[in-house]
């Protein structure tokens, strides 16, 4: 009888433990004005950022998709790029060392990473890290000069907590991340 309601308890613990809904995940950003010391904060459910997502029609954002000019600059369309580089082995695929500059454009383990060094009097620091799955998704169903920013939380939902973007700087830092916590960090 012991080992039936152990086994029992087992059963049940376990249907328990799948039945669960995942945590929810959240997209995060936040801006800190280092000068006058202000901060936003902004904590949505992935699942609420996509479904508001198509609400703002204004400027450059329309139905989920944003409009970006010179999305093929000079002739360069980054949509095909992107395309190429799906099946590209990993690699740095473009460092640039000038003075006062520095870019680096690499894919490692199924993550496009992109570094911008500005050494001027800003002194900026421009870090993009973008699963892979979600650079796909910023091209699906758009145009040439578009982004499906829509698409691309939906894919978040199956990405590991991590920082997607960071921007430091004299005046202004931001940091855009997705994680399972419901407050900023």
């Amino acid at each position: 009888m012991r080992k039936l309601f152990a086994v029992l308890v087992f059963v049940l613990a376990s249907a328990a433990l799948a039945s669960a809904a995942p945590a929810a995940r959240y997209l995060h950003v936040r801006v800190e004005n280092g000068r006058s010391s202000g901060q936003v904060n902004i904590n949505l459910p992935l699942p609420l950022a996509a479904a508001v997502l198509p609400a703002f029609n204004n400027g450059q954002l329309k139905n989920g998709m944003v409009t970006v000019g010179g999305m093929e600059i000079n002739g360069v369309n980054i949509h095909q790029i992107l395309e190429a580089l799906k099946t590209a082995p990993d690699g740095d695929f473009l460092t640039v060392r000038q003075a006062g500059n520095n870019v680096r454009v690499a894919k490692r383990n199924g993550v496009l990473y992109v570094r911008v060094v500005h050494s001027g009097a800003e002194g900026q620091q421009v870090s993009i890290t973008v699963p892979w799955a979600v650079a796909v998704a910023l091209t699906t169903g758009a145009g040439p000069n578009q982004l499906n920013v829509e698409a691309a939380i939906q894919a978040l939902e199956n990405v590991a907590p991590m920082t997607l973007v960071s921007v430091t700087g004299a005046k202004q830092n931001v940091r855009v991340w997705v994680d399972t916590n419901g407050t900023a960090e």
